[in-house]
């Protein structure tokens, strides 16, 4: 059976979405998440929407799932210009485990589903922020070589000011939501569950991504201040060369007034 993972949207209105699905489908809310089930002939569907914009769907194929988040549009914030997707299958067994790309389940309680999920919702959006900020880096990587090889910026104040305007919007739209990475406070009410979690964060690499991503928000700042310095110099330096013709326009005003008697 098919598990995916979707994340299209910055977030989701979870109480909208209760409000709209319930008399459909059996939905149950929970700390940041919003679940339902599909019942169908060939098998239930359960489907985790989380509010920060990610979807995790057991029961579904890919093509599916998609169809079924086009339900959700009307509650989606800003819906993102690509779709971030992870796709596992999973099955029954003794025991919780990972193979591969396979997901072992040790029975069919919802709150299992639940806890993996967690982490391929978070996988899923660490995913947009990962894109996101790799863009960035593409868009204003000859900022710094430029500087290292000339030892100046040829941009226009307006180019900088308008690189720094994207710089903060990456920054700010990222640290946000940076908190949806964190434990979910799910597993404060149910510690027994979170193994669960930590086995597929884990298995996704959630730490170390995240780790990684807080160093490029880093570098981002970096760059940003360095902007901002370089602004900061251009400025200064356009005052010193108006100071020096100012200088020199009243020197030549007093030459020609006490020297050559022209005015």
């Amino acid at each position: 059976m098919d598990c995916t993972a979707y994340c299209i949207a910055s977030a989701y209105d979870l109480k909208a979405l209760q409000v709209a699905f319930r008399p459909r489908y059996q939905t149950i809310a929970y700390p940041g998440a919003f679940y339902l089930c599909i019942d169908r002939e060939e098998g239930p569907c359960h489907i985790f929407c989380f509010a920060y914009g990610a979807v995790v769907c057991w029961g579904m194929t890919l093509a599916e799932g998609r169809r079924f988040i086009e339900q959700l549009a009307p509650y989606e914030q800003k819906r993102l210009q690509w779709e971030e997707t992870d796709e596992l299958t999973y099955s029954y067994g003794d025991t919780a485990r990972i193979f591969e790309e396979e997901v072992i389940l040790p029975n069919r309680d919802i709150m299992t589903m639940l806890a993996l999920s967690y982490a391929l919702g978070q996988s899923v959006k660490l995913g947009t922020f990962e894109v996101i900020i790799q863009r960035s880096f593409d868009n204003t990587k000859h900022i710094p070589e430029e500087l290292a090889r000339r030892g100046w910026v040829s941009l226009s104040r307006r180019e900088i000011r308008t690189q720094m305007g994207e710089l903060f919007i990456t920054r700010s739209s990222i640290s946000i939501h940076v908190d949806a990475l964190d434990t979910p406070e799910f597993f404060w009410e149910y510690p027994e569950y979170e193994p669960l979690y930590h086995l597929m964060a884990n298995h996704l690499d959630l730490k170390s991504r995240v780790e990684v991503l807080n160093t490029r928000l880093k570098v981002v700042h970096e760059l940003f201040e360095m902007l901002a310095s370089e602004l900061n110099h251009q400025h200064s330096s356009r005052l010193e060369w108006t100071i020096i013709w100012l200088i020199i326009i009243e020197v030549i005003l007093s030459l020609m007034r006490d020297v050559f008697r022209l005015l």
